[in-house]
């Protein structure tokens, strides 16, 4: 009953500026949490934005492109949405990590396929990270059904959780998120993910 009130709250703010915002859409959500709640701990960022992108596009009929998410100690949250644009230097700091996928995103080999490619890649010091995962799909592949598979692949860069279930990363940890789509005609079934994460400063865990 939360999640229905907070979606229907969410999509009827930014209802009014669809018809402003030319295509594609970039969508952002500040999650603002109480001043108790430790930023680290759940509170995972793409379980906020995965059911509002679901419902934005079911609702407005129209794609994004991209999302970006943060948490935060604070008595509000933010919501708001652009048009997405292509930036050609758009490089993060550190680059970015690529990965060839070939297997269904509902798959457990999909998970290992990331994951087998991240071996060799150092995990992250103790703290809050900042994370972008760029996805170019073919056409007709749904991407946002790719997120949640994709971060729980991701325990070589954020650690394991206390969990001893398999695919459970620390990924609480992630206090802003980015996830960028690109469409590529041809392309099928496969996904060419870039990864990038690095420590985020200026946060209070």
């Amino acid at each position: 009953m939360r999640l229905e009130a907070f979606l229907t709250h969410a999509v009827d703010v930014l209802t009014p500026a669809l018809s402003d915002v030319a295509d594609p859409l970039a969508l952002r959500l500040d999650v603002g949490l109480p001043a108790k709640t430790p930023l680290l701990d759940a509170n995972d960022l793409d379980n906020y934005v995965f059911p509002l992108a679901m419902r934005l596009i079911n609702v407005s009929q129209r794609q994004v492109a991209c999302v970006w998410a943060t948490k935060r100690h604070a008595t509000t949250s933010l919501i708001g949405i652009e048009q997405a644009v292509l930036l050609a230097d758009a490089d993060p700091a550190g680059g970015w990590l690529f990965v060839h996928t070939t297997a269904s995103g509902e798959s457990g080999v999909y998970k290992q396929q990331i994951q087998d490619a991240l071996l060799t890649v150092a995990e992250l010091p103790p703290g809050p990270v900042s994370l972008e995962l760029s996805f170019t799909v073919g056409p007709r592949r749904n991407w946002p059904n790719l997120w949640k598979a994709t971060i729980d692949a991701l325990s070589p860069l954020l650690g394991q959780a206390g969990s001893a279930k398999p695919w459970t990363p620390n990924d609480g940890r992630i206090v802003e998120l980015g996830l960028h789509r690109q469409v590529e005609q041809g392309r099928g079934h496969d996904v060419l993910l870039a990864i990038a994460a690095r420590p985020h400063e200026g946060v209070d865990p």
